[in-house]
């Protein structure tokens, strides 16, 4: 049996056809990630902007194609930020059970959290608890999940690639002090997070967080120099905190049309990709951590695995 399973998100809308292995793993049949920044402008308007909405569906037409090419069994469509904040999701999601005869879930923090986590170690081999975040376009969330994968503790925070590319403008390139007033509002938003380290540490976790995806699995994909991106090679990797630092330094230092034609960063990520970054490293520094694990899978795959096993 086939499942696909989209994730509709704040910058990205992805989508996965996967099937159950004779092992009993799920295999990717299919994987596109398109950016079509479904939250543009929602941060100031908490509105989804018209523009916006027509981008989003464009990419899922084509996906409902695919979906109908691979012989799919059951889909699953989840809307996480930018759909749960803003007005104006009611039409798209008509449209979207009308291409393909289920209408998209718009999950709360704690379902995404669930999903989230859940996917995000599928196909590393980890043992014991977990740390986990996940830097959308919109938001940013952490988990804390005990050795049987249940969320012990989550923490979501409205400050993604996206929002903070919107809430502190950059010149370009940037300067160092726009830079550091970049750093320090990721640093204050992404403060809660320290708890959910307390939590992973009072569950045993020893661990360095795993951190999913596009922003985690650009900046690997960066540091690895992928001229074609590669998520066998992405998922399971590690960085280091000097690592993203460096890469974050040596992308903010180009303008933004050089910047787009680096290996490994898709161009339509390169105007968000320094704010990313910067979340990314907010989110190290309130974990107290000094590498994290990227994972190049997360709701989608969750998901994936809840409809395989229905």
């Amino acid at each position: 049996m086939r499942v696909a399973t989209i994730d509709i998100g704040t910058n990205t809308t992805l989508l996965l056809v996967a099937e159950r292995t004779a092992a009993g793993d799920l295999r990717a049949v299919r994987e596109i990630a398109t950016i079509t920044r479904l939250g543009q402008g929602v941060d100031q308007t908490r509105q989804l902007a018209p523009e916006a909405v027509a981008r989003t569906l464009a990419c899922l037409e084509g996906y409902a194609e695919v979906v109908k090419e691979l012989g799919v069994s059951k889909t699953g469509i989840v809307g996480t930020s930018a759909m749960r904040d803003a007005g104006g999701s009611e039409v798209m999601r008509s449209r979207v059970a009308g291409l393909f005869g289920v209408e998209p879930e718009v999950i709360t923090g704690v379902r995404e959290a669930e999903l989230t986590g859940r996917g995000a170690l599928s196909g590393l081999g980890w043992v014991g608890p977990a740390m986990v975040f996940d830097i959308g376009g919109g938001s940013t969330e952490a988990i804390a999940l005990d050795q049987d994968r249940r969320v012990a503790d989550r923490v979501s925070v409205d400050v993604g690639s996206v929002r903070l590319t919107e809430r502190v403008r950059l010149t370009d390139p940037p300067t160092a002090s726009e830079l550091a007033a970049m750093r320090e509002a990721a640093r204050a938003a992404l403060a809660p997070l320290t708890g959910i380290a307390g939590i992973y540490a009072g569950l045993g976790g020893r661990e360095p967080p795993v951190g999913v995806a596009g922003t985690m699995t650009t900046l690997a994909a960066v540091a690895m120099e992928l001229a074609t991106y590669d998520g066998a090679k992405v998922h399971g990797s590690a960085l280091s905190k000097g690592a993203i630092e460096e890469v974050v330094a040596r992308l903010a230092a180009m303008p933004l049309a050089r910047r787009a034609s680096v290996a490994g960063l898709d161009p339509k990520r390169a105007d968000v990709i320094v704010a990313g970054g910067s979340v990314a490293l907010a989110c190290l520094d309130a974990m107290g951590a000094e590498r994290v694990v990227v994972s190049d899978r997360g709701v989608r795959w969750g998901l994936a695995e809840e409809l395989a096993r229905g």
